[in-house]
């Protein structure tokens, strides 16, 4: 990915979760880093505004989130001392339990809008208004599956740049998702929640992607590769591994990452997806931190590791 320079303000947002109200893309961005603040709480609640949740099986446990509150705000602290602002939240799609950090800030998320530049081509094609050419939807797939920017470039310009997060953002209901301010499709901004809220209505199919539509979505980030290209790197590849897909190895993961530098003096990496053989979970989780790149990695993983111990939820 090309680094390239703009001014990015962030915010933190407030969360509201049922009746509870709550205190790849590789740019270079400008700008004063965020503020810090105090660790935040963690809360277990059910996701009202969710869309409808499969059956559970009788024999399934209600929750499977045993001890994730507690791990949540070690994982929160532990990524504090390390000089990280981090951000989580995962859900379970059969409960409808939603866990979180209560740290919902806004955060530009990057290679991660590649998933809204893919939905909005694969709707119109679905709904018989484009056409993709064999090369077009090889692009798709190395955009979803290597990151590629090239790809996501000729896409957006494509499709009408920033009307894009208009339309999936009507479309999927993302009450904290805003068009780029500056109309580079990496300065896209979302929160955690949206994210995960995005996910799950994929999956449900309420967002009004059909369900043939968003499994190349889905099969595409099953398939990520360990590398993405971004030529201004060592070596001209980044590893897309971080978060996520080291932190559960013990699962079945499709996910979308997402990298960023520099916000201030902080890189931003954000890791997304799905997890589980019948794609029960979805998480979203990202950190701001100042130093180098491979701490900056190595922390978001970790923060995987203290959530889920064992390697698998």
């Amino acid at each position: 990915m090309r680094w390239r320079p703009h001014r990015l303000v962030t915010t933190t947002a407030a969360l509201t979760v049922a009746a509870l109200t709550l205190g790849g893309c590789h740019a270079q961005v400008d700008g004063a880093p965020p503020v810090p603040t105090a660790a935040p709480l963690t809360v277990v609640a059910p996701l009202g505004t969710m869309a409808p949740l499969p059956e559970r099986p009788p024999d399934e446990p209600a929750f499977a989130f045993a001890g994730l509150a507690d791990r949540t705000a070690q994982a929160t602290a532990q990524a504090a001392d390390s000089g990280a602002d981090l951000t989580v939240a995962v859900l379970d799609r059969n409960t409808g339990q939603l866990v979180t950090n209560r740290n919902d800030r806004t955060i530009a998320i990057a290679s991660v809008v590649k998933l809204f530049i893919a939905d909005d081509l694969l709707l119109q094609v679905a709904e018989g208004t484009t056409t993709l050419s064999p090369q077009d939807r090889q692009a798709l797939d190395v955009m979803l599956r290597a990151s590629d920017d090239s790809a996501a470039e000729v896409f957006w310009n494509r499709s009408g740049g920033s009307a894009i997060i208009d339309r999936v953002v009507a479309r999927y209901g993302l009450s904290s998702t805003q068009r780029p301010g500056n109309g580079r499709w990496f300065n896209t901004v979302s929160t955690v929640t949206d994210l995960v809220s995005y996910y799950d209505k994929l999956l449900a199919g309420s967002g009004g992607l059909p369900a043939e539509q968003a499994r190349i979505i889905l099969d595409n980030l099953a398939a990520s590769t360990p590398t993405a290209p971004d030529g201004m790197v060592p070596g001209g590849v980044y590893p897309q591994r971080f978060g996520i897909p080291e932190g559960l190895p013990r699962e079945r993961v499709a996910v979308k990452q997402g990298w960023m530098c520099c916000i201030g003096a902080d890189w931003m990496h954000l890791s997304t997806g799905v997890i589980g053989a019948d794609r029960r979970y979805v998480m979203a989780i990202a950190a701001m931190q100042p130093g180098d790149a491979e701490t900056a990695r190595r922390t978001l993983t970790d923060a995987v590791r203290t959530l889920f111990p064992e390697g698998q939820i």
